[in-house]
């Protein structure tokens, strides 16, 4: 029975994975004590399936008790009790928890590298998972730095070619890939997706994933003709391979619809992203964050289409139903916030838009930090609401905070420092022309 929950975790049949699992908790818990080792590593198992299906409470719970019974049975230090505080800490980075998560990823990685060793793969597995919480939070640079000791050392260990190597590969890409270092990154994409082609196969579910990857860099540079050919391609192959109810899937067809939102495609986009959240509603149920952020894609679809009401009502839906999920202080929360403001700013209902953005910028600065990009894309926008009520030089002061940020953090050559830098000069040289709110 153990052998084949794997199976459907990777086809992304959870559902099936959940069960099966239980099943073998309770064969466990009926056969032997419920601190034996192996009853152990099916909560374990078990907890991971409800991590994956966005079930984040009944996770962290899960997680939490393993890690109790772990520590009494097997001791603080054993390789088992550290994988189970690994799990707990990404727990607490999907529900946004980032500084708890990194604090927990911190912990494990430097007792790894005591008790395992630096090369060891756990080591090695867990220093991945810090540098993903770093990117998280912004801290792109770190996060990259994480990742080249990684796959240099993944690399000289087992390979260019094992799968772990490419992960590292991967990671070090989206790290390219969000300071805006767009070539850098579809230069290593490429690279992986050729490896893992030869190595796991055109049609492996890691290579459909990195191709979306590359394909959402493509969408980055404004390459939409690429974007839209890749993106097409990787809905078609994972639809006929895995089903059109499997995450990647479904992530696949979201990336397609930005980039037809993008074009100003908007009736396409809307009907993509309308067939996406009809999917998940049957699939994973209304309230998972996967079909929250496809609600928030259709919502933004909505809003370019200047059909205020229904973007309003929908965004307030999902703003609710995430606050509910994942908590007030969620990125994702705080992103659906921003574009509820954005709205209020397109139809000329500044105070509101202007009392959104000051408290989303409070509790973004807080989470993430007052350096991280969601922050300063909120600094933006709060400067643009500020520039409209004819408050020029508080608008001019924000901005040249913003652009400082950006210049130092991603570089004068990125497409957000350049954007910043325009709108800035424009101001400063007429002191009255209107900007749109991003």
């Amino acid at each position: 029975m153990i052998s084949l929950s794997p199976v459907y975790q990777n086809q992304g049949r959870w559902k099936e994975a959940e069960a099966l699992e239980g099943r073998v908790m309770e064969v466990n818990l009926s056969m032997l004590d419920q601190e034996h080792p192996d009853t152990l590593t099916s909560v374990d198992n078990l907890a991971s399936t409800y991590l994956h299906q966005g079930r984040w409470e009944n996770a962290e719970e899960a997680f939490v008790r393993v890690i109790e019974m772990r520590k009494r049975v097997l001791g603080e230090e054993h390789p088992d009790t550290l994988t189970s505080v690994g799990n707990l800490a990404s727990t607490y980075c999907t529900q946004g928890q980032l500084k708890e998560a990194e604090e927990l990823s911190v912990q494990v990685t430097k007792t790894k590298k005591m008790v395992l060793g630096q090369e060891h793969p756990e080591t090695l597995t867990s220093m991945s998972n810090l540098a993903s919480i770093c990117g998280r939070r912004g801290r792109w640079k770190e996060a990259e730095e994480l990742f080249v000791q990684v796959f240099g050392m993944r690399e000289r260990l087992i390979g260019l070619e094992h799968p772990s190597t490419l992960t590292s590969m991967n990671g070090l890409a989206l790290t390219y890939l969000n300071q805006g270092q767009w070539k850098e990154a579809e230069k290593l994409f490429v690279q992986v997706i050729e490896t893992e082609k030869r190595v796991l196969g055109h049609e492996h579910p890691t290579t459909l994933s990195g191709m979306a990857n590359l394909a959402s860099t493509y969408l980055n540079q404004g390459q939409w003709t690429e974007a839209e050919e890749l993106f097409a391609q990787v809905v078609n192959m994972c639809s006929r391979v895995l089903g059109q109810e499997h995450p990647c899937t479904l992530t696949s067809m979201n990336g397609l619809g930005s980039t037809y939102l993008n074009q100003g495609r908007w009736k396409e986009a809307e009907k993509l992203f309308v067939k996406v959240v009809e999917t998940e509603k049957k699939a994973i149920g209304k309230e998972h964050p996967s079909i929250l952020s496809s609600m928030d894609n259709l919502a933004l679809t909505y809003l370019k289409q200047g059909r205020w009401k229904e973007a309003e009502e929908l965004f307030m839906q999902v703003i609710t139903m995430r606050r509910k999920v994942l908590g007030q202080k969620h990125p994702e929360t705080l992103t659906s916030m921003s574009n509820l403001a954005s709205i209020y700013g397109r139809q000329g209902r500044l105070k509101e838009a202007e009392k959104l953005f000051l408290h989303v910028l409070e509790m973004s600065s807080r989470v993430l930090g007052q350096e991280h990009p969601q922050t300063l894309t909120t600094m933006n926008n709060l400067a643009l609401i500020w520039k409209h009520q004819n408050r020029d030089a508080e608008a001019l002061d924000l901005l040249s905070s913003c652009l400082e940020i950006l210049t130092r953090k991603v570089g004068a050559n990125h497409p957000n420092t350049l954007t910043c830098t325009q709108t800035y000069n424009t101001w400063k040289a007429k002191g009255h022309n209107k900007c749109q709110v991003m």
